[in-house]
């Protein structure tokens, strides 16, 4: 891939200024003919891992999909499920003989897991990710693979508050947008495969650098979880019967504080740098409504209350 890294990100074919977020690529599906893995493999699948699983055979995107866990329970668990084909006792044999391999740990475990399998790949064998920080995990990830293999870094916008590859479902992506990742040195044909592999999953797939993902992320993605679990913990300070009379609002505006904190630590640790300008931003914002309250300053506090209408009701519908 032609260019020099840049903080401000390169997709292919397209260069997006810093903070741009208008970059699905989707018409670029009819690029890549069908073609189907021979051998999906998924390491540590929870929910999303489990669901790109359950969404590849349904989408029939693989022939073989073998998976890996870190709990033993958990793999036998998974050895009678219907999307399963094997399940590896180590991370190396799931990997052996691996078209593609989707590392579904944590932010924190994603390179690790990727250096334990690198000596154990087929040759241009393809890893990819699907964690929610991608600079230095796609920089030490290309590294730790190349030139034997190929690592290309995804981001699929479809998590949620649920935890565990019990809540996983084949149509979480549907309609869902998808970030990949690649860096200038990433092999075209190996971005290729990974474009097309969401595309199969249902997904709309955006092609970005991953610094510029990583400032995307901050701002649509961390800072509204970092918003929503102050919000719980400021109220936990206050009476707690005042729960009971909360209206639909506070359940929306907090269903993500119920996120798993300790996955959220390592995301908002590998993300601190865009996070802490995203909320110096944010901050600005609120202590300028605040001041407008203080100085009942009603028409500001009206024109800021609509251009927040305005943003939310921008929204594509869901689907």
């Amino acid at each position: 891939m032609a260019g020099g890294q840049q903080k401000a990100g390169r997709a292919k074919g397209n260069a997006f200024p810093r903070g741009r977020a208008d970059v699905l690529d989707n018409p670029m599906r009819e690029r890549f003919p069908s073609a189907v893995l021979e051998n999906l493999v998924i390491l540590a699948p929870g929910l999303l891992g489990g669901s790109v699983a359950q969404a590849a055979r349904a989408h029939g995107a693989a022939r073989r999909v073998t998976v890996w866990a870190r709990r033993a329970e958990t793999r036998l668990a998974l050895r009678v499920q219907p999307w399963c084909d094997a399940v590896a006792d180590t991370p190396e044999a799931a990997a052996a003989a691996a078209s593609l391999v989707v590392v579904a740990a944590p932010v924190d475990r994603i390179v690790d897991l990727t250096r334990l399998i690198a000596p154990h790949l087929p040759a241009g064998a393809i890893v990819t990710d699907v964690g929610s920080v991608k600079g230095e995990i796609v920089r030490l990830g290309h590294a730790a693979l190349a030139p034997r293999a190929h690592f290309v870094g995804s981001h699929p916008m479809a998590g949620s508050e649920q935890t565990g590859w019990e809540h996983a479902r084949p149509g979480l992506f549907a309609h869902r947008a998808c970030f990949v990742t690649p860096l200038p040195a990433t092999d075209p044909a190996a971005t290729d495969t990974v474009v097309k592999f969401w595309h199969d999953l249902g997904a709309e797939v955006a092609t970005v650098a991953p610094d510029a993902h990583d400032e995307i992320v901050a701002h649509i993605s961390h800072l509204p979880q970092v918003l929503a679990s102050v919000l719980g913990a400021f109220l936990a300070q206050k009476n707690p019967t005042w729960r009971n009379f909360a209206g639909g609002g506070l359940r929306d505006t907090t269903r993500i504080a119920a996120s798993d904190p300790h996955l959220w630590r390592a995301i908002l640790e590998q993300n601190r740098d865009e996070l802490l300008r995203a909320l110096r931003e944010f901050q600005d914002e609120l202590q300028a409504m605040q001041a407008s309250l203080a100085n009942r300053d009603w028409l500001d506090v009206t024109a800021r209350l609509e251009r927040g209408k305005a943003w939310r009701d921008g929204f594509r519908p869901q689907r």
